[in-house]
């Protein structure tokens, strides 16, 4: 297994699919369906933020997932005090490889870039219906500590 940073939009879009398709069944109201050639062009622009990086996880060569990852900085203000975190906007996994530890890879790799950089928060949110997700993230010991709601007039 070889984990690399990225800068492939291509490839980013192509393994995007997975994820992509579950929140659109998820929530068809608020997610277009995949198209490759936008997903693509959105990644593009994304990737040339130096702020965002992104992880490609291979197996034998093969690319098998990736993250999406992006260094945030808070600056201080009269209400909160100056911060980073690493924010993890998205984890997929090949459909047909998962359950093989390579989700996990990819966060214990994302604890060492916070380690390398000396940031000591990292941060993602999940839609509540991603049962996955959610069980994934409690694995490996995120907690809530804000909760984010909504009201649909």
């Amino acid at each position: 297994m070889k984990i690399s940073e990225t800068k492939d939009s291509a490839l980013i879009a192509k393994l995007n699919k997975p994820v992509h398709d579950l929140h659109y069944s998820l929530y068809p109201k608020y997610f277009n369906e995949y198209k490759y050639e936008e997903i693509n062009e959105v990644f593009k622009k994304l990737i040339e933020n130096e702020k965002n990086i992104f992880l490609l996880l291979e197996e034998n060569e093969d690319a098998v997932g990736y993250a999406w990852i992006e260094i945030r900085d808070y600056p201080e203000n009269a209400f909160k005090k100056r911060y980073q975190s690493i924010y993890v906007h998205q984890i997929s996994i090949a459909p047909t490889q998962r359950k093989k530890g390579y989700g996990t890879a990819l966060m214990n790799f994302i604890d060492q870039r916070a380690i390398e950089r000396e940031i000591d928060l990292i941060e993602l949110d999940y839609w509540i219906d991603n049962k996955a997700a959610e069980e994934f993230y409690e694995k490996h010991k995120f907690v809530k500590y804000r909760e984010f709601v909504y009201k649909q007039l």
